[in-house]
């Protein structure tokens, strides 16, 4: 199993990075939300990572923090919820969010995040409560504090909204409110998942 990795970003394409770890490119699968943290190309970051093997692929998932990679496995363990769906979930809700949604049988949270309806919401309200870890922090560390322009900006915000599953329409109405000057990646997926809240 491969639990942590520790290298340089050189792509990032949500809900994807490829991290350079001593000379050897790994594709890591990262919450959307975990991206946005990410300020420029060629920084340091360490990630905890679960690795998923299947019959017809091995899929690395990536987190900021061991709470978020301990709370990928507990969701993943509920009947339904799939590394992809976990990932979506941990994505459009901050682990304090998710944490008080469990806590408060809150389905309407829950199920706000595309793939997740009432009865998957609900199920995971009665396997998950007072078992979920939140968040306590993240681990980025800054190597420079230059800006880096990032081309097709847009392109890649639609990108990740779309891996997440939301709909065109859904995604349509955000990018029409995105401000049109928008310098580097981070930014643009956090407008985008602020408005999306809003609906």
């Amino acid at each position: 199993m491969i639990g942590r990795l520790n290298g340089v970003i050189l792509e990032l394409r949500p809900p994807q990075v490829l991290l350079d770890v001593s000379g050897v490119g790994y594709e890591v699968d990262v919450p959307i939300s975990d991206c946005a943290k990410f300020e420029t190309l060629d920084n340091k970051v360490t990630l905890y990572t679960h690795l998923v093997v299947r019959e017809d692929a091995h899929s690395l998932f990536g987190f900021l923090t061991v709470e978020s990679r301990d709370s990928f496995r507990s969701l993943i363990k509920v009947s339904g919820v799939g590394p992809k769906i976990a990932l979506a979930l941990l994505s459009t809700l901050s682990l304090n969010e998710l944490h008080l949604a469990l806590q408060n049988g809150d389905v309407a949270s829950l199920s706000r995040t595309p793939g997740i309806g009432k009865k998957l919401a609900e199920r995971m309200l009665l396997e998950l409560k007072g078992k979920f870890i939140f968040e306590t922090g993240f681990n980025v560390q800054n190597k420079a504090n230059r800006e880096v322009q990032l081309p097709g900006i847009t392109a890649d915000v639609r990108n990740a909204l779309s891996s997440l599953g939301y709909s065109d329409k859904e995604i349509n109405l955000v990018m029409k409110q995105l401000p049109e000057t928008l310098t580097d990646l981070s930014s643009g997926i956090r407008e985008a998942l602020k408005l999306l809240n809003k609906f």
